[in-house]
């Protein structure tokens, strides 16, 4: 079961994550596999919330229960019990992590700063609290925080390089109170003002998020990898104009691996 479940994880991250998979590459054997398959998890709820499935709110609540501490049965639950036993997975994490898979489900909307910033926690900053405790930290307190910044300052990446995509599945994942100060339109040509501001925003997550890497105990090549990599993404948006032009900003692969090997 885990090595089916395991091949699926890996050909899932190739597929649909790139940049991840580069970054993989460079984690310690040890926990590689393992955190291939907690990709596997958050990837194949995020993709059930997003496809709206006809099953998605029942897994969500499968891995809430989970959570916690109650009687569960899933998919994703299986590959959680098994690495449940060789890491202290922070289940509260996962808690927080399908509450913004529901916010996604329910669409709620994103009024402002705040609610993005809470968004943005949920949905990807868990995924740096958990990817902390598999790969051990040095000083939990100062760790986390981190960890958790490094994630969301990704998932706002995300945001502002699928802002065209995002707007065809109608849905926006800038605040309204941003949208609205910086002229309300998202077309482009029409959003360099507001891509300035929400990669400066970005950015100081980042700087946050790659200040806290060294206290990582293991992996701290990858994670920093994976960081370089990701935030090219914004620098790409700059190079291409700040979306004067419609479309997704797409790193060359040579230019992702450099800036990797760089780890800027």
């Amino acid at each position: 079961m885990r090595d089916a479940e395991l091949l699926r994880a890996k050909a899932t991250t190739r597929r649909v994550a790139r940049t991840f998979a580069l970054a993989c590459r460079l984690l310690p054997r040890d926990v590689r596999d393992d955190v291939y398959l907690l990709y596997l998890v958050f990837r194949t709820l995020d993709d059930a919330v997003d496809e709206r499935e006809p099953d998605a709110a029942e897994r969500l609540a499968a891995v809430e229960a989970w959570a916690a501490g109650e009687p569960a049965a899933s998919r994703e639950v299986d590959v959680l019990e098994g690495l449940a036993r060789r890491h202290p997975l922070p289940r509260a994490a996962f808690a927080d992590f399908c509450a913004g898979m529901r916010d996604d489900l329910d669409g709620v909307p994103i009024l402002d700063e705040i609610d993005l910033d809470r968004y943005c926690y949920r949905v990807a900053g868990t995924v740096g609290v958990v990817m902390a405790h598999v790969l051990g930290m040095r000083e939990p307190a100062r760790a986390l925080p981190t960890a958790a910044a490094l994630g969301m300052a990704m998932q706002r990446t995300n945001i502002l390089r699928d802002i065209d995509e995002d707007l065809g599945n109608g849905r926006v994942y800038v605040a309204q109170t941003t949208l609205r100060r910086f002229g309300g339109s998202l077309a482009p040509g029409h959003r360099e003002a507001l891509l300035r501001d929400q990669i400066a925003q970005a950015d100081a997550l980042y700087d946050t998020g790659c200040g806290g890497i060294e206290l990582l105990a293991r992996g701290q090549r990858s994670i920093a990898a994976a960081a370089a990599m990701y935030r090219e993404i914004l620098r790409q948006i700059e190079r291409d104009g700040y979306g004067a032009q419609a479309g997704r900003a797409v790193v060359p692969r040579r230019r992702k691996l450099l800036v990797a090997a760089i780890g800027r």
